[in-house]
């Protein structure tokens, strides 16, 4: 099962929760000396810096005045180049590793109330006795109401080994417990498995860190164990709502499925930064047939995955059209102050197809059974409707006149008016149709020309795509995979 040794890359920050490359501070400027306009403008900056300084009605944070224009600046950029403040980058690190100094409870808000829905096994909340529904009243004495949730949750993550007292208002009991607990090393479990109708293996992918071709690997062996290989049926990878992360982990999880071939192709701004990304002989799987299960909240990492397969014909994609974030940033470190997160690549499915501002339409499109007070609701837009969104294959800038910020051209647009991609999945399994529908594919009672994808081959058509877009296509700025 481990034969499949890990990739020695350097991820690259692919969704909203995980880093890709860093590079050293110490920017070198890009302008030429003779290039007038620029230190023009950055006199501009100057300029308006010192007036604001000197005489706006209070005094300025000049701290907060920088980092403002920092974000400004990278913001008119697209949506995903960010400016992270020390805690920010701290909190992406946290991220990226999948674990954390904490008690080991998932909580949510409730009527401005945390409460526990879960404790995780084997932490300190699930030793403490800490159980779900239980509300958390006070945090060290001070009391959670009109806390954030994310303030709850960092006032609750701490360096492992230091102590912190929960007051608990528990149902059933007759006064509030005090329960004082140690924080220990809390693992982010991003890929959760089980065996449906006792011969088809599922594996849920939540988000793509550094745990996350670990817990892949383990998945698959818990399965294999637990139905005997001429029993097997195939297997459910379900990307719905994963949001992306770390490039080397994603072409890690398609190589665990296929046997050869590309997995992905990241283009830059130079013709140099491109690079792409091999399977290596071995299937963990042993070409069982797969159903990959995506939705309206699979970005970035999660599209690789399912472009990948799809384009090799490896998995039959099934669910509703995927975010369509095809870009890459990379993580710069500035030192104390925290980090730059750039974008500086596109990246391309197998057949050369870019992701960028269109997503992945599935093989096999389902909505789901969407409750009525949620009709709407569940619909996201992608990122084709965000402001200032990096341009995808055969859009145009939009007109100079006309800064809409969404920078799309006539198809872009007609995407978006479709009204966007569900997102909704239902808590209760039994009312998944996505899911079910994939049952039904693998046990024979449903029919659908798309099932089975037809197995690990690039076809004839897609191989020349994938050339001839290698050939044509611009490279733009990147170095974010290496």
């Amino acid at each position: 099962m481990m034969r499949k040794v890990s990739l020695v890359l350097v991820g690259a920050l692919l969704g909203a929760a995980a880093v890709a490359a860093i590079r050293a501070p110490g920017l070198e400027p890009a302008w030429g000396a003779g290039n007038a306009d620029t230190y023009r403008y950055l006199n501009l900056f100057g300029d308006v810096f010192e007036r604001i300084r000197s005489d706006y009605v209070d005094k300025p944070d000049e701290k907060q005045l920088i980092e403002g224009a920092i974000q400004g600046m990278l913001s008119s950029l697209d949506p995903h180049s960010a400016y992270l403040d020390p805690k920010q980058y701290r909190e992406r690190q946290v991220d990226i590793r999948g674990e954390f100094g904490g008690l080991g409870i998932e909580v949510s808000m409730e009527n401005g109330l945390i409460k526990v829905v879960s404790p995780i096994d084997d932490t300190p909340a699930a030793h403490a006795g800490i159980l779900a529904n239980d509300v958390i009243t006070e945090i060290d004495g001070q009391k959670v109401e009109g806390m954030t949730l994310s303030q709850a949750v960092e006032k609750m993550r701490g360096k492992i080994g230091t102590k912190i007292t929960l007051t608990i208002q528990r149902k059933g009991a007759a006064k509030p417990l005090e329960m004082t607990l140690t924080r220990d090393t809390i693992h982010i479990r991003v890929v959760r498995d089980r065996v449906e109708d006792n011969d088809i293996g599922y594996i849920r992918i939540a988000s793509f860190s550094e745990a996350t071709a670990d817990g892949l690997q383990k998945a698959i062996d818990d399965i294999q164990k637990k139905v005997p290989e001429d029993k097997l049926k195939g297997y459910v990878l379900d990307l719905r709502n994963n949001p992306g992360g770390l490039l080397d982990q994603a072409i890690q999880v398609v190589d665990d499925f296929i046997d050869r071939g590309e997995v992905v192709s990241t283009r830059g701004r130079h013709a140099e930064d491109i690079q792409r990304y091999n399977a290596r002989p071995g299937d963990l799987t042993h070409h069982k047939p797969m159903i990959v299960l995506v939705n309206g909240g699979s970005a970035s990492a999660s599209e690789i995955v399912a472009g990948a397969l799809q384009d090799h014909r490896r998995a039959t994609i099934l669910g509703t059209r995927t975010f369509g974030k095809g870009s890459v940033q990379t993580l710069i470190t500035l030192g104390s102050n925290g980090a730059l997160s750039l974008t500086t690549a596109r990246y391309y499915t197998p057949c050369g197809r870019s992701i960028q501002a269109l997503g992945i339409t599935p093989d096999i499109v389902k909505e789901p059974n969407v409750p009525a007070d949620l009709k709407g609701k569940d619909l996201v837009e992608g990122e084709v409707s965000m402001r200032h969104h990096l341009l995808g294959t055969g859009e145009k800038p939009p007109a100079a006149d006309n800064d809409n910020g969404a920078g799309t051209a006539a198809d872009a647009t007609k995407k978006k008016d479709e009204g966007g991609s569900s997102a909704y999945v239902p808590p209760n399994p039994k009312d998944d149709v996505q899911l079910q529908l994939a049952l039904q594919l693998m046990n024979g009672t449903a029919h659908n020309p798309a099932y089975p994808a037809g197995g690990d081959k690039v076809s004839a058509e897609c191989a020349a795509t994938a050339s001839n877009a290698a050939a044509t296509t611009p490279a733009k700025k990147g170095g974010a995979a290496n």
